[in-house]
């Protein structure tokens, strides 16, 4: 009779898809969609003699990024952890010796763009961007490293021997691109302070990274100069593009001017559709339509978290909690430097900025975790 009832049980569970999770990553990214053609059409038109240059670019990637994200999202999460038959090697740790080899790649021949060494030429495919990469390489390996031995974290031993693993992925990022490094950071740390026990020495360790954060910013001339810039605003010769990006949040009031109808966005805020592309957003759709965009990043990073804490296992729990401090980071980080509460850096928004790399990076990255939902059991 025990034996019938179980079966009974066993075959009322089904695997859970999150599906809420993949309907508001379809919006955001067709959200971002619209936004982009519309700061961008007026300087597509002017340079390239198209207004669509932009959106059919990202469309592009947008949609590859979607399939990918299908794909994976059906994909087991665990196969990321289990040798290959032919090369004897797990998947992760083909990942993060890749994502090295391209980071030291980019820093010799790598195309030299606003002064800084970031990006890889792909001809037709356009450029890419590594440290994309190593943010789902870091994600992986860090929840990975910490799966393997969870209870070495309750110690500072712990925490310094994850350190050691990811620091050649962060110091050959932070050479060139310290806002990225900054978010690389935050996602390791991040995992780790889930996976332990013992949470006082993350204040050290908070404490010692904001000290080398410091110096890496204060003995870098460009990078000392965007304090003074984000302290003289409105009176330093480079604070132009903040400025005018706050032009364009005050002049969108409550309601905004309408979808398409910003004057910010006509050349006085440069590439309006890259990191800046928020405040046009507030200038459009004014403080409702800016509200109801982080009323959406919040209700997917609610969605990543209930998949964070009924994961099936640690490593999928981790992953979770990885992508969510990735999104979370730089949707804080954007928004922050765009209303000029921080110095400017340049971090996009997530799924909304132009920028092939980021989207598909996103979108494989929500692709695990919807993985990772597709794991759990639930009662039907």
């Amino acid at each position: 009779m025990s034996r019938t009832a179980g079966e009974t049980n066993r075959k009322k569970m089904h695997s859970y898809y999150d599906y809420s999770l993949l309907f508001l990553t379809l919006f955001l990214v067709c959200f971002g969609l619209v936004m982009i053609y519309s700061t961008s059409s007026y300087n597509a038109q002017r340079v390239y003699g198209n207004a669509t240059h932009y959106l059919e670019r990202q469309a592009l990637f947008g949609g590859a990024g979607i399939l990918i994200m299908l794909l994976v999202s059906k994909i087991d999460y665990r196969l990321m952890i289990t040798k290959l038959a032919v090369i004897k090697i797990k998947p992760v740790t083909l990942l993060y010796f890749l994502c090295i080899i391209l980071q030291i790649y980019v820093l010799i021949f790598g195309d030299v763009i606003n002064g800084a060494k970031r990006w890889i030429n792909m001809g037709a495919l356009g450029r890419f961007q590594p440290s994309e990469l190593t943010k789902i390489a870091v994600i992986v390996f860090t929840a990975y490293i910490v799966n393997l031995a969870p209870r070495k974290l309750d110690r500072f031993r712990g925490f310094l021997r994850v350190v050691l693993f990811i620091a050649p992925l962060l110091g050959l990022i932070v050479i060139e691109n310290f806002s990225t490094a900054l978010v690389v950071g935050v996602i390791m740390v991040a995992i780790c302070f889930v996976a332990s026990k013992k949470k006082f020495y993350f204040i050290i360790s908070g404490l010692l990274m904001a000290g080398i954060g410091s110096m890496l910013i204060f003995f870098v001339s460009y990078r000392s100069t965007r304090i003074d810039v984000w302290l003289n605003v409105e009176t330093h010769e480079k604070g132009y593009q903040i400025l005018q990006g706050l032009y364009a949040i005050a002049s969108g009031g409550i309601f905004g001017k309408g979808l398409g109808e910003s004057m910010q966005k006509l050349g006085f805020i440069p590439e309006s559709h890259n990191d800046m592309i928020f405040s046009v957003i507030c200038e459009e759709l004014g403080l409702f339509g800016a509200v109801a965009l982080i009323l959406l990043f919040i209700l997917l990073i609610w969605r990543i978290f209930i998949i964070a804490i009924n994961a099936p296992d640690l490593f999928g729990g981790l992953i979770a909690t990885g992508v969510l401090a990735h999104i979370a980071t730089q949707v804080l980080i954007n928004i922050a430097v765009v209303t000029n509460s921080i110095p400017s850096t340049g971090i996009p928004l997530p799924f909304i900025s132009y920028g092939g790399s980021s989207v598909m990076v996103l979108l494989f990255e929500m692709g695990i975790v919807l993985s990772v939902s597709n794991q759990i059991k639930a009662e039907r």
